[in-house]
């Protein structure tokens, strides 16, 4: 009986990160399709200037997201390890929402004050913005700037839908609103040709934004209307959240610090050839996170009552990723040489194709690492992945300035990038079965799967970039590589799972026999 019972859960929890994970995909795939289709009317609309500056206001959006502390992530760890718990653990939970959202409004706005205050010397001195534009600029930031409560709130909104595994409907949401995000701009800019127009759709957007959630986040926790908001509750979230933005930001600087290498010690162009290969194979990483936004919950929620299926559910996260990820990596280190020349022209396919295709490699192990840190989030040790990542710091970036000066070039660089996304998995899988030992058996389940990919990569790469027939070559590699790791990872997942996939495979329909003598 119980074992039937762990099964239907643990096919229940498999179908929840299936789905999670695709409704996360969708909120994040499906706007950045449209932005793609719209970018080039938008530039049409702007002018090239005004471009840059929406370009930049888009990465303001994004810096207002500092002031989130990682409060949005530990909230959903915290929620997530109530719910799982359940009984009366609940009865604290519109006390500690209402105490998230409290300190995050307070921090945001502060810094929303400040940067409102500082705006002018920011765009006539650091950003060094046009005079004709100068006064439009300071304008359209500073109505901007009213939206990073907006955005700090929303994260602390989606951390409660996703501690409740409410993915369907925040991305139902977020779907339309991110849409406008791009639609917006180019509408407003029909009735009034002001870079203020623009800024104005995008508020707008936030403010859609927010209230949906807020709407939606009222109906799942009870008494959240009337609770008082206290500071004592959001201490904790506050700790963890700490260490979890330290690992974020250490992540982004280990991803953005080499290019700033490149241009110190070589050149712009080289800037160019090595940073454009590095934001396409980025792109990939709307998959684990797509991912990982739905296990961190279901993680957070059972790891101490059910460590069983935590495992299981950090090895499924991990193969999940890695399938998804690595027929796409195979594209790109086969025909990294044709995707570059296609897309920006034989100039630059020449100077970048050797970079992509060794980052290439890389980005399978930088995309699978998402799961043993979720796991690592969802027990509450982000601390031992921002560790780990200053480590990687201290030896990652004077490689990168070794390699430049030891006249290996970008390649290097991409070289080095490589291997210490390989590390970066492999030490958080590491973590993760040293801090949480009911996981170590799914980490060495792993191993050879993930091994397997990675070599199998390189090996394509190494074909691509020294056979002259090309497709007909490494085509027929990368299916067997893509056949291997199949193997492998069937062979990672336990007997009663495997049989359980099978059984719910459609079976062919069975017509019944046709009588003898029927025409």
């Amino acid at each position: 009986m119980n074992g039937s019972t762990d099964d239907r859960r643990g096919a229940g929890a498999g179908r929840r990160l299936l789905s999670g994970a695709a409704w996360n995909a969708a909120g994040r795939g499906l706007p950045l399709l449209l932005a793609l289709l719209v970018t080039p009317v938008l530039l049409g609309q702007l002018g090239i200037e005004r471009w840059g500056l929406f370009t930049l206001a888009l990465g303001l959006v994004g810096v207002f997201g500092v002031f989130d502390l990682g409060v949005g992530p530990a909230l959903t760890r915290a929620l997530a390890e109530r719910l799982g718990a359940g009984g009366g653990a609940r009865a604290g939970e519109a006390e500690l929402v209402a105490a998230a959202v409290l300190v995050l409004a307070a921090i945001s706005l502060t810094g929303a004050a400040l940067l409102w205050w500082a705006m002018p010397a920011l765009v006539g001195r650091v950003l060094n913005v046009p005079p004709a534009l100068q006064a439009e600029a300071v304008r359209a930031f500073r109505l901007l700037v009213l939206a990073a409560p907006l955005v700090v709130v929303n994260a602390a909104l989606w951390g409660v839908l996703a501690a409740h595994q409410r993915f369907r409907a925040a991305n139902l949401v977020s779907i339309p609103v991110g849409a406008f995000y791009y639609l917006g701009p180019m509408l407003a800019l029909l009735v009034w040709d002001s870079l203020v127009a623009v800024v104005l759709a995008l508020v707008a957007c936030r403010l859609a934004n927010t209230l949906s959630y807020a709407w939606l986040v009222r109906r799942l926790v009870p008494g959240l209307s009337r609770a008082r908001p206290r500071l004592a509750p959001a201490l904790p979230l506050l700790r963890l959240g700490g260490w979890m933005s330290v690992s974020g930001a250490l992540t982004q600087a280990l991803l953005h610090a080499d290019r700033f290498l490149i241009g110190a010690l070589l050149s712009l162009a080289a800037v160019a050839y090595y940073a454009t290969p590095l934001d396409l194979v980025m792109r990939m990483w709307i998959l684990p996170v797509a991912v990982a936004q739905a296990l961190l919950p279901a993680l957070a929620s059972g790891f101490r009552a059910m460590p069983g299926e935590t495992a299981a559910l950090l090895r499924r996260g991990a193969l999940l990723i890695a399938a998804l990820v690595l027929p796409a990596c195979l594209a790109l280190v086969a025909f990294a040489e044709t995707i570059l020349r296609l897309w920006l022209g034989a100039a630059f396919a020449a100077g970048g194709a050797e970079v992509l295709r060794i980052l290439g490699v890389g980005i399978l192990f930088s995309c699978v690492g998402f799961a043993p840190g979720s796991l690592l989030d969802a027990i509450g040790r982000p601390d031992a992945t921002a560790r780990f990542a200053l480590a990687q710091a201290a030896v990652y970036l004077p490689l990168g300035a070794l390699l430049l000066v030891a006249g290996f070039g970008i390649e290097g660089v991409a070289l080095a990038w490589s291997a210490r996304a390989a590390v970066e998995c492999g030490g958080r899988l590491w973590l993760a079965a040293r801090l949480y030992p009911p996981a170590a058996a799914a980490v060495r389940d792993l191993a050879p799967a993930l091994a397997l990919g990675g070599a199998g990569l390189a090996a394509v790469a190494a074909l691509a970039a020294g056979v002259a027939a090309g497709a007909a070559v490494t085509a027929p590699a990368g299916l067997a590589v893509l056949g291997g790791f199949a193997g492998l990872a069937w062979r990672a997942v336990p007997a009663d799972e495997r049989a359980a996939l099978l059984a719910a495979l459609p079976r062919p329909r069975r017509w019944p026999a046709r009588p003898r003598g029927a025409p």
